[in-house]
Order: C-alpha cells, then sequence, then structure tokens
C-alpha cells in the first residue's frame, strides 16, 4: 500500500505522527464502450456547447448554476479562499461508540504510525478500546475539511469519514404513519424466524457473484478467440512487420476477426461485421 497523506493525531498536548492508507479498494472489473459495428473505442470530447470547440483542460473553469443564473469560479477565485492544508487529525471530543449510527459512515482510511516510538499510538488505541469510546475528530483531505471517527480495527487505528449532518437526508414516509396492528404470536413466530437464521458474520464466506462470472465469461471468450486486438480499437493504423505498408483498420479489423474465427473453427466470411457476443451485455456494458 501507498501513503497517501501524513500528518499527526493530536489532542490537547498529544501528538501521534501517523500516515494515513486507503482502507478499502475496488474489485470491479474495468470495462469501456467500444462500437458494436468494428470494436472501435468510443471517446468522449470537452465541447463547449457555445462555440463548439473542443476545449483543453487548461481552459475550463468551474461554475455553480442555480437554475436560472450561472457564477463562473476561476483558478484566483479558489486561491482567495482559506486553503485546507492542515496536516492534523484534531480530536475534538470522545463518544459512546453506539452513539455514531452506521448511515454516517463514508470512505475509511488505516492509519500507521509514522515515528520510530509507536507508544503514543498504542496508548491511544488501547484506550479507545478499554474505554468503548470513538473519537470524533477533525481533518482536511483533498481540498475538503471532513469530520471523521477514529476508532480501532483488529490492532490498527482506523479513521471513518463521517458524512456531515445536512448529507443525511430525513426518513419521512407518510405510509409508515399508517397504524399496524401486530399480534403477540405474529411476533413470537416472526422473532422465531430470525433465530433460525442465527450466526456469527464471516464475510470471506461472501463473493461478488456477478463479478466472478463476469470475469469467467472474459476468460472463456479470450480463450476461445472472440477478441480483436486492442491496438486496432484505438483507431491507430498497424504497419506490417517489415515496416511499409499501412493497413487500413477496417480491414485490419476484418483480418483479425476472420484470424479469430479460424482458431474457433468457425468459416471467415471476410467481410462480416464482428460476432455481437463481443459486446458487453446488461450492467457491463456501462463504464
Amino acid at each position: 500500500m501507498r501513503a497517501i497523506w501524513s500528518g499527526a493525531i493530536t489532542f490537547g498536548l498529544v501528538n501521534v505522527p501517523v500516515k494515513l492508507y486507503s482502507a478499502t479498494e475496488d474489485h470491479d472489473v474495468k470495462l469501456h464502450q467500444v462500437h458494436d459495428d468494428d470494436g472501435g473505442r468510443i471517446r468522449y470530447q470537452r465541447r463547449c456547447e457555445v462555440c463548439g470547440k473542443v476545449v483543453d483542460y487548461e481552459h475550463i473553469d468551474k461554475a455553480f448554476d442555480d437554475g436560472e443564473r450561472t457564477v463562473v469560479l476561476t483558478d484566483e477565485d479558489f486561491d482567495a479562499l482559506p486553503a485546507e492544508k492542515s496536516r492534523e487529525i484534531d480530536i475534538v471530543e470522545f463518544v459512546p461508540t453506539e452513539q455514531i449510527d452506521p448511515i454516517r459512515l463514508d470512505r475509511s482510511y488505516f492509519l500507521e504510525p509514522a515515528s520510530k516510538s509507536t507508544k503514543a499510538y498504542t496508548l491511544l488505541r488501547r484506550t479507545l478500546e478499554e474505554t468503548n469510546r470513538t473519537a470524533i475528530v477533525q481533518f482536511a483531505l483533498r481540498q475538503k475539511t471532513r469530520l471523521g471517527a477514529l476508532r480501532v480495527y483488529d490492532d490498527v487505528l482506523v479513521l471513518q469519514a463521517l458524512l456531515w449532518d445536512d448529507e443525511v437526508r430525513e426518513a419521512s414516509f407518510p405510509s409508515l404513519d399508517e397504524p399496524v396492528s401486530i399480534s403477540a404470536k405474529e411476533l413470537e413466530m416472526s422473532e422465531e424466524l430470525i433465530r433460525s437464521f442465527e450466526s456469527d458474520f464471516e464475510p470471506e464466506r461472501f463473493s461478488d457473484n456477478y463479478q466472478d462470472q463476469l470475469r469467467r465469461l472474459i476468460e472463456a471468450k479470450l480463450e476461445s478467440g472472440v477478441a480483436i486486438g486492442t491496438e486496432a480499437t484505438f483507431g491507430e493504423k498497424p504497419r506490417d512487420a517489415g515496416g511499409g505498408e499501412v493497413l487500413d483498420l477496417m480491414e485490419a479489423l476484418r483480418k483479425s476477426i476472420d484470424k479469430s474465427r479460424a482458431s474457433s473453427g468457425q468459416e471467415s466470411t471476410g467481410a462480416r461485421r464482428s460476432p455481437r457476443a463481443t459486446k458487453p451485455r446488461g450492467k457491463a456494458a456501462s463504464g
């Protein structure tokens, strides 16, 4: 893992140097969009709706739109704002752990001691464990001021970003205001059903079946030869081995498809399009 931030946990006169690491990662297969006719990559352009020109990042500002008016904010405007460059995770209070509702939890980060002596780090960790308390902290990360919960995970301190209070919506549903009569027998049977499913949570027992099957699908297509050369999807014109003749893109695609069909025992038709089966379907088509 690579540290994405370094600083110190502070409370009172105590200073605990730490390094911060992302505690989670995305395991989804990375997909991109292609043209179903020839397999070419689909690209998106940053085109101005006023002049119609494609705009480079260096000429793009940010703006706020209230529905009727737009306020453009330049780099100079952002430079005038107070910069959030603090390297401190400032503990503001310690609260009972059960008071933090999981709905408020956001991204998680591991904290590693950054000094030769780990005594202050270990002392803070042990204190949180013994008191069953979670530290509420404020910190700055990636130009944003954040609220967080500092707690213990195994033998490591974990910083869990918290949503601000106005970022959690109110759950108000009129249908739940209607009175419902539940008998003692119904409640008893419901509790009995829950007890029949009781278990200890073992996360390793669960896997993402969709992603597992998607990977197997991709591997099967690769093994059967239902694929085209990646260079061809970028619209480049590959040269032959001698470096002389430049092949037409569509001809290169047709030859790639003919070759893959021949290797899989299919009859080559030359000018026919690539099989529709090469296009990801459903959720896999996005991204």
